[in-house]
């Protein structure tokens, strides 16, 4: 029988930060191809709101509400997705925070909330899904990254860091996990039409036209872009794609 490159159904996803944003974007990409999605965000009241939504699509869904920085909540997370929907395929880590501030002005509790929630997060869900993935034959981890896992800016020295670690962190997972039949690729958003952006909006001056001079694409990214690269990642199209970094940006990052 031929495999269907883009068919995810009979497949479990987790996203973290699924409730809103880039990671519903991916959600609802996932969905549409048949996989069974778990939202996980602290948030409740956004998962419930997003879970009805992916339901009312005919989908399958759940919401579990997690710390996702928390050794022990991410363990008892993936215990209830393997309880209740039987079996973990894909990881989306998605869940992401910004503080902008230069690095003279950023204090410690800062750095640490977001390194923690940006990348040690990605570390402890990848951890806690590995075996459900590996007596599975094989699995799928997309991680988000950022246009800042290349470029600089003075405003973003905690977000940068944590997000070119996530490229890099992705590269060790692909390269560990590959015996094991398990892809972990990255995603580097550019600049996406999100809350986050809307705040980023506010706060820099001439942001949001400076990024439609730069982008080819002469526009912001909408969350809908990132179903299709989801649906990628987490399907047989991608079997022999790992350790990746694919920038999903309108070509911001071609320009000079």
């Amino acid at each position: 029988m031929t495999t269907k490159l883009f068919d995810l159904a009979g497949k479990v996803a987790i996203v973290t930060g699924g409730n809103g944003g880039i990671g519903l974007g991916m959600a609802r990409g996932l969905a549409q191809a048949g996989a069974a999605v778990a939202i996980v965000g602290r948030n409740e009241a956004k998962s419930a709101a997003a879970v009805a939504e992916l339901t009312q699509g005919g989908a399958k869904a759940i919401a579990v509400a997690t710390d996702v920085t928390d050794k022990a909540a991410v363990a008892a997370m993936a215990e209830r997705v393997l309880s209740e929907l039987g079996r973990i395929d894909i990881l989306v880590n998605n869940a992401g925070i910004n503080i902008r501030k230069p690095p003279h002005a950023l204090d410690i509790a800062e750095w640490n909330s977001v390194v923690q929630t940006n990348l040690t997060s990605a570390f402890l869900c990848s951890q806690a899904v590995y075996p459900a993935m590996k007596a599975a034959g094989g699995g799928k981890i997309i991680n988000i990254g950022s246009m800042m896992s290349i470029f600089g800016a003075s405003f973003t020295p905690a977000y940068a860091a944590s997000k070119g670690g996530i490229v890099q962190f992705t590269r060790s997972c692909a390269c560990a996990w590959a015996a094991d039949n398990i892809q972990a690729n990255a995603v580097l958003p550019g600049w996406i039409d999100t809350d986050l952006t809307k705040r980023a909006r506010q706060e820099i001056d001439g942001l949001h036209d400076r990024v439609l001079a730069r982008t080819p694409a002469a526009r912001w990214g909408a969350i809908g872009d990132f179903a299709g690269i989801a649906v990628f990642l987490a399907s047989p199209a991608s079997d022999f794609v790992t350790g990746t970094a694919i920038p999903i940006d309108g070509g911001f990052s071609i320009m000079g």
